[in-house]
């Protein structure tokens, strides 16, 4: 899937992502990140896994246009 980061917080390792097809919102965790460092605004690919407290993004990559 792709989406857009809509917020992030990198001192307290969350934010969500935006999905580019559905509008919808989804929880990202700095333990979903595939060693990057995201920011508001970024691009995207990452998979939905099912967490503590719903859907939340993992394997997240940026894409590099």
């Amino acid at each position: 899937m792709e989406g857009t980061v809509k917020f992030y917080n990198e001192s307290k390792g969350y934010g969500f992502i935006t999905n580019d097809d559905t509008g919808k919102d989804i929880f990202v965790h700095v333990t979903g990140l595939n060693g990057e460092t995201i920011n508001e605004g970024d691009k995207v690919e990452y998979e939905e896994s099912e967490g503590r407290k719903g859907l939340t993004a993992t394997q997240v990559t940026l894409i590099y246009e």
